[in-house]
């Protein structure tokens, strides 16, 4: 499925049995005008509590997602260490270190509302109740990512 920040998602390993060792290519963008392209690999599962992975490509560290029960809520933390290594980004983070900042922002904000419609979809008891669920939301064009960086270009001046 192709969402706001997911241009393309392919599996290039299946998982053990284990469920480790899967590998995923990403390609992925926020409202700048650039793509990353990145993989990353489960390499360690803590079954029901959480799971790590390792990136690799435009982006490269570790991810370590943990779940802890509380009550009747499940409390997720994820510790997302990495480097960005798209030369665009080390080349002008210097420079445009707010504007990048702005762009993962708005990145996690669409992952967090796609995530919260996906939860809504799978919660749902009826075929017409899960009809009612909104897609997520898609990609932004560089047309429109423009359009905001003006705006945000004449906001700051």
């Amino acid at each position: 499925m192709v969402a706001s920040v997911y241009l393309g998602v392919e599996e290039l390993r299946p998982p053990d049995a284990a469920g480790l060792g899967r590998r995923v290519r990403l390609h992925t963008k926020g409202w700048l005008p650039y793509t990353l392209t990145w993989e990353f690999e489960l390499v360690e599962s803590r079954y029901p509590y959480g799971y790590t992975l390792v990136a690799s490509g435009d982006f490269d560290g570790r991810g370590v997602w943990t779940f802890e029960q509380d009550h009747e809520f499940v409390d997720v933390t994820y510790d997302w260490r990495l480097s960005a290594e798209k030369p665009l980004l080390r080349s002008l983070s210097f420079l445009l270190k707010p504007v990048f900042e702005a762009n993962h922002s708005w990145a996690m904000a669409q992952g967090e509302q796609s995530l919260t419609l996906e939860l809504a979809r799978r919660r749902a008891t009826t075929d017409a109740a899960r009809a009612q669920i909104p897609a997520p939301p898609g990609p932004v064009t560089y047309a429109g990512a423009a359009l905001v960086g003006g705006a945000v270009v004449v906001g700051a001046g």
